[in-house]
C-alpha cells in the first residue's frame, strides 16, 4: 500500500511537473506569437541581448558629443541636454529650451529621436506598427550581409513613410549596416537610401549597443565603398530599470 501511494505522489509530482512545463512552452510560444518577428531577425535581436532584456528596461541614456541623450523607452519621452540648449518631446509635444536665443538652428521635431533610433538598433525595429519583407544582400569586402527591408503601417509615428533596411552578419547575426530613407520634410515615399556602417559595439546591462557608426558613400548599384565622413562616437551609456519622472521630460521654466 505504501508503495502505491509512492508511486501516486510520484505520479502526480510529475504529472503537475509536465502541466506545468506545458503551460509555460505554450505561454513562450505565445509570447513570441504576439511578437511575431522573422526568425532572422529574432537572431539578430538575440545577439543583442534578447527582446526580453530590452522590454524590460525603462531609460536609456548616451552621449553623443556634448549632447546627452536620455530616453523613457516606453514612452517614447525624451531629453537632450547641452550646454547651449535643451530640447525634449513631453509625451504630447516637442519643445526648445535656449540660453541663449538662436543658438539651435535645426528642427528640434525632426532631431529629438534621430539618433535614438539609429543608437536603439536594432531593437526599434521591434516597435508595434511594423511591416517586414526580405530584401537581396549587401556585399561589402566580399561578405554577403543579409537584410530585411522595414516599413510602417499607415498613421504610424511622425515619419510613417521612411523605410529602414537592417543588414546583419550571416554567422554572429550582429547587426553591421543599415540603409534608411527621410521623408519628415517632404512627407513622400522615397528610394534615396542613406548608409551606416556599425563599426563598434559594447554590452550595457545586457545590451549590445553602439560605440561608433560611420555613414558611407555607395556605388551605382547601392553598395557601399568608402565613408563618407568621420565616424559618430557614442560614450557614457546607461540602460536602467528604474523610471524617471514626468517633470524629467518637461520643457524647463523659463
Amino acid at each position: 500500500m505504501k508503495k502505491i501511494i509512492l508511486l501516486l505522489i510520484i505520479a502526480i509530482t510529475i504529472s503537475c511537473k509536465n502541466d506545468s512545463k506545458k503551460a509555460s512552452e505554450k505561454k513562450e510560444i505565445q509570447i513570441k506569437k504576439k511578437e511575431n518577428f522573422p526568425e532572422q531577425l529574432n537572431n539578430v535581436f538575440d545577439a543583442h541581448g534578447g527582446i526580453d532584456t530590452w522590454r524590460k528596461a525603462q531609460i536609456l541614456s548616451f552621449n553623443k558629443g556634448e549632447e546627452v541623450h536620455t530616453v523613457d523607452l516606453h514612452s517614447r519621452k525624451t531629453v537632450i541636454n547641452t550646454p547651449n540648449f535643451s530640447l525634449g518631446f513631453d509625451g504630447e509635444e516637442v519643445w526648445l529650451s535656449e540660453e541663449n536665443k538662436g543658438t539651435y538652428k535645426g528642427d528640434p521635431a525632426f532631431y529629438y529621436n534621430l539618433y535614438f533610433y539609429f543608437y536603439a538598433m536594432p531593437f526599434v525595429l521591434a516597435d508595434d506598427g511594423i511591416i517586414y519583407d526580405k530584401v537581396a544582400d549587401l556585399v561589402f569586402e566580399g561578405i554577403n550581409y543579409p537584410g530585411y527591408k522595414i516599413a510602417y503601417k499607415a498613421n504610424v509615428g511622425t515619419s510613417p513613410d521612411d523605410n529602414y533596411i537592417m543588414y546583419y552578419h550571416p554567422n554572429t547575426y550582429q547587426m553591421e549596416w543599415l540603409a534608411y530613407t527621410v521623408t519628415f520634410k517632404s512627407k513622400e515615399p522615397s528610394d534615396a537610401y542613406n548608409l551606416i556602417k556599425y563599426n563598434k559595439w559594447e554590452k550595457v546591462n545586457g545590451i549590445i549597443l553602439p560605440k561608433e557608426i560611420t555613414w558611407y558613400k555607395k556605388d551605382a548599384d547601392g553598395m557601399p565603398t568608402v565613408p563618407a565622413r568621420p565616424a559618430t562616437e557614442f560614450t557614457l551609456p546607461l540602460v536602467s530599470q528604474g523610471k524617471l519622472g514626468d517633470s524629467f521630460f518637461e520643457k524647463p521654466a523659463e
